[in-house]
């Protein structure tokens, strides 16, 4: 499908009826050569296999820092938005006390992200090894299992909450026509700092942009940025 094609589609969807999902994401992704889907999904369960291993030290030594914190559990799941917003299981490293769930609501008029995702800076949900495992980015690495299990692609959209996405916008949807991932466009150009708008339009930016090369450059420029955590919170 041509730029000037999806350009056209969008501008229609804009101002369409919500309820109604259009399909030209969805045509841009189909389009995308089978050899590419391939080798993304080879390198997926290659890649995360070895990270899981090499990583062990530092999963170990995480885990033990939460226990010795609070005592609580290290691991946290929630229910988020897959492929096609169907509903997966993610894994995270627990960095906010054990009860934070439950202040959720409460926290709703502090949230400092615009649109359907949830940011608050100085979050006071956060524990102590909380603070230091999201700067570096290390509460996400137990998404390698989801990458591996098939819910969540090394490089894609971010994976917000499922009830959150279901209030989305039919045009915002269409961010979730591939499978969420681990680092993506939104990831390596400031996070929490970009506000919901554009982050839509970073995603669908991918979907377009979508190719090996693509992927191996968001992939390189991750590394750099989770050391200097701008935007990580």
């Amino acid at each position: 499908m041509s730029e000037a094609a999806i350009k056209r589609e969008e501008s229609v969807l804009v101002n369409a009826d919500t309820k109604i999902i259009s399909l030209v994401y969805q045509e841009v992704y189909e389009h995308k050569a089978n050899i590419y889907k391939w080798l993304k999904r080879g390198f997926d369960v290659a890649a995360s296999s070895v990270a899981l291993v090499a990583l062990s030290p530092i999963f170990l030594l995480t885990a033990l820092a939460i226990l010795l914190e609070d005592g609580g559990p290290v691991f946290f799941t929630q229910q988020r938005a897959g492929k096609n917003l169907k509903p997966f299981k993610i894994y995270k490293f627990r960095s906010m006390y054990k009860n934070a769930e439950s202040q959720f609501e409460r926290m709703q008029a502090q949230n400092e992200q615009t649109g359907h995702a949830f940011k608050i800076k100085d979050d006071p949900r956060i524990t102590h090894v909380g603070k230091f495992i999201r700067k570096y980015s290390i509460d996400e690495l137990p998404q390698l299992l989801n990458i591996i299990k098939g819910d969540m692609s090394i490089v894609g959209p971010r994976p917000i909450l499922l009830e959150q996405m279901e209030e989305c916008n039919a045009y915002e949807k269409q961010r979730l026509v591939v499978k969420p991932g681990l680092t993506c466009y939104w990831q390596v150009g400031g996070r929490a700092n970009i506000k919901w708008d554009e982050w839509v339009e970073l995603d669908l930016k991918y979907i377009k942009d979508m190719s090996i090369a693509t992927d191996i450059k968001l992939i390189l420029k991750t590394i750099p940025v989770v050391f200097e955590s701008d935007g990580a919170y």
